[in-house]
């Protein structure tokens, strides 16, 4: 199961990272070459939020399937192990929002963007008509 929030991380990662670089101010060469790949990997990375979704039943079958360690019915390494369990499964969980965040991020502005950019063209075609 490592892998699956491995390559869940890294996909976040690389949306931050475009997130990132449409958002900062003086890259406008860039942005466009950027505007266009970013367009170009949506769907793809539209594979992120059923993934999520389904790390997120696993998260959940995993909450419910627990054995419970309450009072003295359990050692002190059993505790310990539950409670490592319970931040490894609020870690993952965090994983998955941020995933699902940074996605829907990218998405809006790219969108912005490109309507930024239609707008430029469309102001620059009525100077030139004037």
């Amino acid at each position: 199961m490592a892998l699956e929030w491995v390559v869940l991380g890294y996909a976040a990662a690389a949306e931050a990272i475009m997130v990132l670089l449409l958002t900062i101010p003086g890259l406008d060469g860039l942005r466009r070459g950027l505007t266009a790949v970013t367009r170009n990997l949506l769907k793809p990375f539209l594979s992120v939020v059923p993934f999520c979704l389904f790390l997120l039943m696993d998260i959940y079958w995993k909450y419910e399937t627990r054995p419970s360690c309450e009072g003295d019915s359990c050692t002190p390494s059993e505790h310990l192990r539950h409670q490592k369990s319970i931040m490894k499964s609020q870690r993952n969980a965090l994983l998955i929002a941020s995933a699902l965040i940074f996605y829907w991020l990218l998405y809006s502005i790219t969108n912005l963007v490109v309507r930024i950019e239609q707008l430029n063209q469309r102001v620059e075609r009525l100077k030139n008509r004037d």
